[in-house]
């Protein structure tokens, strides 16, 4: 296709201004270097940065300064950097060296060299408009005449290895979400719980190569970065390049919930790192729904409500029918009397926001203290199977038929008696169930219409079922626990049966093998299979808290604002 002659012009036109803005770039960028030696003898002989000089010799980035590894420094003069402020970040940074602190994460190198220092050559000219990383990750916005908002006194000084420019004072540091809680003690708690899942990985890109030594690379400066696995599961509040938002309890609050929830997590002698596991999981129950990613929360439905990112995880398994349940992990009018970010003193920090909360606002039941669902058709809780067909029967609920959208899934199991007049048994492992908490026990049956709509008849013979309940005791040992009552349950609805109340556990199975196992009956007798159905329809087994607690636990928040 022929383009119109007009349309041809304006691209000269363009290339032209685009050759002519470049010259006068690069221009302005060769009038102004020199190139003499590297960084560090340039600062060294400079009179008005002897101060800066001091600290980075200190701290041993003259030899990164001397290297081949190019850099952008920017330091401030003596006029508003002192002597006393350099000799102060000495002896910090030997304090900490003397303590064995890595000097990577020495507060002196990470939150004052590193922030004045950024890897490779970032000129300005009349056109700079950018932003730029420093050493340690944070981002300043670069202008002609600024770097964020330091006035630049001399630019573009070229040396072997990088650009030396001088400011008119030194740059402030700007904590992200997980360092700033290093530096408020309020924060003592979560952070110190963080800090035990740090780890660190080698960066060649930021390490400072030296010579080859039998074939190998020496590294006169070896950079590692931070890496933790719950920042990589549940939010990563350590990156300049994601934006978070962190409810974060005080020192207080933090013991108050530990003390509350550790009882929920009480393993069996048997367990190996049984106290470990009761640790983290304790811990996890605090913080697991309290990372926001504000990609998934904008400004205007951030009102509304919250996701969290643990709550961005079931909305994933959700689309994949993996999970049904819209409740937990998503909060209501977060910011309104009584929302989780009510009473907060919000911190701004580099990446988001930390949310400090004296008194917290996400309750239990909103997160980890659940419903436990068991879909009776799922095969891998299927455990114990008597005197019925095995494989259990499978059923469907079509779209046409009334009861869809009823039962859970829209499918079923029917437990058949086999022989046809025996009394059939299905047993489900019930996972991640909670110690020394109440649960009312629930099955819920279907009737035989839900899967085939001629089956009227069979609607008019109840169900006749008794259950029983084998747990771990506190020394791993299964303990049975029976329901002697029968149970005549309807079976021309969808019915929610409970079958007990208000049962607690010594021993949890969060994060392990499902070890509580929930047997169901049927109790009809060879007298009644005239009057009472012999086969089981089963939709799901439930294990909810018990109600009353619940109202208990919004007394204990109201009772705190």
């Amino acid at each position: 296709m022929k383009r119109p002659i007009f349309y041809i012009l304006q691209l000269t036109f363009c290339a032209g201004l685009l050759t002519s803005c470049g010259d006068e770039w690069n221009d302005h960028f060769d009038a102004s270097t020199v190139d003499n030696g590297t960084l560090w003898q340039a600062i060294e002989a400079q009179e008005d940065l002897s101060n800066f000089a001091q600290v980075v010799e200190a701290c041993g980035y003259d030899k990164v300064l001397d290297g081949s590894q190019t850099y952008s420094v920017f330091a401030p003069t003596n006029k508003t950097f002192s002597k006393w402020e350099a000799d102060s970040l000495v002896s910090e940074f030997q304090r900490q060296a003397a303590a064995g602190t890595r000097s990577n994460d020495n507060t002196v190198v990470r939150q004052f060299l590193q922030n004045h220092i950024a890897l490779y050559k970032h000129p300005v000219s009349s056109l700079t408009a950018d932003s730029i990383v420093m050493m340690n990750d944070k981002y300043m916005r670069l202008t002609p005449s600024t770097l964020s908002e330091r006035n630049l006194l001399s630019t573009n000084a070229l040396y072997n290895n990088g650009l030396l420019f001088t400011i008119d004072r030194k740059l402030d540091y700007f904590p992200n979400v997980f360092e700033y809680l290093g530096h408020d003690h309020d924060l003592d708690s979560v952070y110190s719980f963080f800090n035990r899942y740090n780890t660190y990985e080698f960066s060649e890109a930021k390490s400072v190569p030296g010579e080859i030594v039998d074939g190998m690379t020496v590294y006169l400066d070896s950079v590692s970065e931070l890496q933790n696995v719950l920042f990589a599961s549940y939010g990563l509040i350590n990156s300049e390049d994601s934006t978070y938002w962190l409810l974060c309890p005080t020192n207080d609050e933090w013991n108050r919930m530990v003390e509350e929830y550790e009882p929920y997590f009480t393993y069996p002698t048997t367990v190996n790192n049984r106290d470990s596991l009761q640790y983290i999981n304790t811990r996890l129950a605090i913080m697991d729904g309290a990372f926001f990613s504000r990609t998934a929360n904008p400004d205007e439905a951030f009102q509304d409500s919250a996701i969290s990112t643990k709550g961005e995880t079931l909305t994933l398994l959700r689309r994949y029918g993996i999970n049904d349940d819209e409740s937990y992990y998503v909060y209501q009018r977060p910011f309104d009397e009584g929302g989780i970010f009510d009473g907060t003193e919000d911190v701004v920090c580099s990446n988001g926001h930390v949310r400090k909360a004296s008194h917290y606002n996400l309750s239990k039941y909103e997160t980890f203290l659940q419903t436990i669902k068991v879909e009776a058709e799922n095969i891998i809780y299927q455990d114990t199977i008597i005197q019925a067909v095995d494989p259990l029967v499978m059923r469907e609920v079509t779209s046409s038929n009334p009861f869809y959208g009823q039962i859970s899934g829209n499918a079923f199991v029917e437990v058949q008696p086999d022989p046809a007049t025996a009394q059939v048994t299905v047993g489900y492992r019930v996972p991640d169930v909670l110690s020394n908490v109440e649960y009312d026990v629930y099955a819920v049956f279907v009737p035989a219409t839900a899967y085939d709509t001629l089956a009227v008849k069979e609607t008019e013979k109840p169900y006749l079922v008794r259950s029983t309940l084998y747990y771990s005791n506190e020394y791993g040992k299964e303990s049975p626990r029976r329901f002697n009552s029968r149970i005549t349950v309807p079976a021309d609805s969808v019915r929610e049966v409970l079958l007990a109340k208000q049962q607690t556990f010594p021993t949890s199975s969060a994060g392990l093998p499902a070890t509580l196992k929930l047997w169901i009956a049927s109790a009809v007798t060879s007298s009644q299979t005239t009057t009472h159905s012999t086969t089981l329809r089963l939709d799901c087994i439930l294990f909810k808290p018990h109600a009353q607690e619940a109202t208990e636990e919004k007394a204990v928040r109201r009772s705190h604002k």
